[in-house]
């Protein structure tokens, strides 16, 4: 490339061009600056420019657009998976509202085999229609498989928990209802 002449206007000067007479006089000077090029010149220079067209199409035009498109679908499998989920637990329980209650004395004695299986960590205390579960040092899989337990045999419905998870385990207590107010899914 040839060296700029003094007349032409310098690149660091486009922020002066405020005035259409400037900007037409910057265009004459690039363009006088092109004729002065190599024909082999120029033709890198269209090449180096379509270049660089390209690959700010590809990165803002299209990259981008497929990047989000793959997040959605990403997006989207999850709350399918969520949906299904969420479906299997509304069929469940309307299975578990159409079963009839348990007679307080079978969902008591549902609830104490239930609980002998997680001694020493668990112990039951019933106060009529609703028994307390403490737990101390109980793992997650004991608690689901208590519960799962509670939920078929005594027709208990959770109505408190307060549990915390402590090095040992969970620690807490669980306050369900028996009888026909757990089943039906009324407040006691």
């Amino acid at each position: 490339m040839k060296p700029a002449r003094s007349g032409t206007p310098a690149l660091g000067a486009l922020g002066a061009l405020g005035s259409p007479a400037a900007l037409a006089a910057w265009r004459a000077g690039l363009a006088e600056r092109w004729q002065a090029l190599a024909p082999r010149e120029r033709g890198a220079l269209a090449l180096a420019a379509w270049v660089v067209g390209a690959a700010a199409l590809w990165w803002w035009g299209l990259q981008q657009p497929l990047a989000q498109g793959r997040l959605a679908q990403q997006r989207l499998t999850s709350l399918l998976e969520q949906q299904g989920v969420m479906q299997r637990q509304a069929a469940e329980a309307q299975t578990l509202k159409s079963i009839a209650a348990q007679p307080a004395g079978q969902a008591e004695q549902a609830l104490q085999a239930a609980t002998a299986r997680l001694a020493p960590r668990g112990r039951l205390q019933i106060q009529g229609d609703r028994a307390v579960l403490t737990v101390e040092g109980a793992s997650g899989t004991e608690l689901q498989a208590w519960w799962a337990e509670a939920r078929a045999g005594a027709r208990a419905r959770v109505v408190e928990m307060q549990l915390t998870h402590q090095e040992r385990g969970l620690s807490g207590t669980l306050v369900v209802a028996l009888g026909a107010s757990g089943a039906s899914g009324a407040a006691p």
